[in-house]
């Protein structure tokens, strides 16, 4: 289902509006009733992001930090 608004209200909604697409959806943009532009879903974008991959790859380029510190325990310590 193709989904069509205004420039104004997807501005105000562009975080639901990413959110469909990222499930498939398409939505053009229009201003003042013609269309300008499309969100579409990217074909080569992976569905989800590997949080461990990236948080192992965030230790390895730390500086100055003690041996077996890592920086997403001292930010999960930070929100309990």
């Amino acid at each position: 289902m193709a989904i069509t608004l205004g420039a104004f209200e997807a501005k105000t909604r562009l975080s639901e509006l990413l959110a469909l697409v990222e499930g498939g959806e398409e939505v053009t943009i229009t201003k003042h009733g013609r269309p300008v532009a499309r969100l579409v879903p990217m074909a080569d974008a992976p569905g989800r992001r590997d949080w461990a991959e990236f948080w192992r790859r965030v230790d390895e380029r730390r500086v100055k930090l003690p041996p077996g510190f890592s920086i997403k325990d001292a930010i999960e310590e930070g929100r309990a």
